[in-house]
């Protein structure tokens, strides 16, 4: 019994079921994918990825690399650059897949961009094997690990400052680190900006053909041919009977489910588990592209709106200033998402956990900066606070995407010091508090599946 149809409890079915396992997919929502999803949230038409849009710790899963996902309807799709930063100079600083193209941009800071992340992107085939398990496993790569190590757990802000000397390298790598939802001052705040480099300049930062949706539904797809069920519309209040209980869910909603059932100990253990800031997303149906006024942004599905490494450390740290934006262009490179001439965009921005604030106005003022006209080209938007994000989808505490707040101890110890297991036998966490935490790559779900066969 798998408890949440996320890529997470999906690919943890697909586990079970490969094995010979008799599996049945419960799902509280009337659609399956968590955060992998996608809808007409604006006018008919136009496809808006829910949560998730852009994939490359997808693409790199080891996990998805084993299922015939391409059989079921997956299609990458890679824009020309992975990431665009824009700037107020109205350059953009870009992120490419090549090294040598991304240094021709970045000055007298490209021998050091080439000397970080050439080892790293050369060997991230291998790598992710390792930077995608339990951070207390023993790698297979002691020595690379050993250096992603040593330079991940350093501050971002500090990390940016020793090796790049010019603003542009700083912002680019700021905004990679700002995925950590951490301060940049914080510890391991750098880990999140490396891998990132490392995975664009080695397999890119896609988009999925179709929306979010299409790889919940190749998992799914998958699932079914292996003999496995799904039911939606199944809210699970109480932990079901089953020889194997996989629970895609957070330590919140374990509690509920599990009533008394749980040592006092490891209750205490989950009651204090943290949950990190949330985010405010606001999706656009547009009248034509996002008019960047550097116009090769429009390369990137991915633009990193925030200015300077201090702009963009101001905001992770405390909120204030002017938000540092996530921004997915995906219709610029998949003609599915939009009716013919139109877009569809979304940016979102961390917040404090559950803030009630409305962000919709700073959002748009803060594209409006680099895309001057951009607001004349909106047709129609959908405003998704951390309640509406937590109402649609329950894992999304306060609007936390990343299943728990990246702090020293929950990066390596997550939920509890047990990982994966639970005191209650056969029963199994597998969502985005178990390792490595979140990002659509079904690792959670694989390594909690592969810990239940015991293999």
């Amino acid at each position: 019994m798998v408890i949440g149809s996320g890529p997470n409890g999906l690919t943890a079915a697909i586990m079970l079921a490969r094995a010979g396992r008799r599996v049945k997919v419960l799902e509280a929502s009337d659609s399956i994918g968590g955060g992998a999803r996608s809808a007409e949230l604006t006018l008919p038409g136009f496809v808006h990825d829910s949560c998730s849009a852009v994939y490359p710790m997808g693409i790199s899963s080891p996990a998805f690399e084993q299922f015939p996902l391409a059989e079921h309807g997956l299609r990458w799709l890679q824009p020309p650059a992975p990431m665009a930063h824009p700037l107020d100079d109205g350059t953009a600083v870009m992120l490419e897949r090549s090294i040598d193209s991304t240094v021709t941009g970045l000055g007298a800071d490209g021998p050091a961009w080439i000397k970080l992340f050439t080892a790293f992107s050369e060997s991230w085939q291998r790598l992710r094997h390792d930077a995608l398990a339990p951070a207390l496993r023993i790698p297979r790569h002691p020595l690379l690990m050993a250096r992603l190590g040593w330079l991940g757990v350093q501050p971002a802000r500090s990390f940016a400052q020793r090796h790049f000397r010019e603003f542009r390298a700083r912002a680019l790598f700021a905004g990679m680190a700002a995925h950590s939802v951490m301060p940049l001052e914080a510890p391991l705040s750098s880990a999140i900006g490396v891998l990132f480099a490392a995975v664009a300049h080695s397999m890119g930062w896609p988009i999925v053909r179709g929306g979010a949706q299409k790889i919940s539904d190749a998992l799914a797809g998958y699932l079914r041919s292996l003999g496995g069920e799904i039911q939606t519309g199944t809210r699970v209040t109480s932990l079901p009977e089953a020889e194997t209980v996989m629970c895609d869910i957070t330590p919140r909603q374990f509690l509920e489910i599990t009533g008394k059932r749980l040592p006092v100990s490891y209750r205490k253990a989950l009651e204090g588990y943290r949950y990190g800031p949330g985010v405010f997303k606001v999706d656009w149906a547009l009248d034509g592209p996002i008019p960047w006024r550097a116009v090769e942004c429009a390369r990137a599905a991915t633009v990193h709106v925030g200015g300077t490494l201090d702009e963009i450390a101001q905001w992770e740290a405390g909120f204030t200033g002017a938000p540092f934006l996530i921004l997915v262009q995906p219709s610029l490179f998949d003609d599915s998402r939009a009716p013919a001439g139109k877009h569809t965009a979304w940016a979102y921005c961390h917040v404090p956990n559950g803030a009630a604030t409305d962000y919709t106005h700073a959002i748009e003022q803060q594209v409006e900066r680099f895309a001057p006209g951009f607001r004349s080209r909106i047709l129609a938007r959908a405003v998704r606070s951390p309640a509406v994000l937590e109402r649609d989808n329950a894992n999304l505490i306060g609007g936390d995407i990343s299943g728990g707040a990246m702090s020293f101890r929950q990066f390596f110890l997550r939920p509890t010091r047990r990982l994966y297991a639970t005191p209650l036998r056969g029963v199994y966490l597998c969502s985005s508090c178990t390792p490595p935490s979140g990002g659509v790559h079904g690792m959670c779900g694989y390594n909690a599946a592969a810990a239940a066969l015991g293999v």
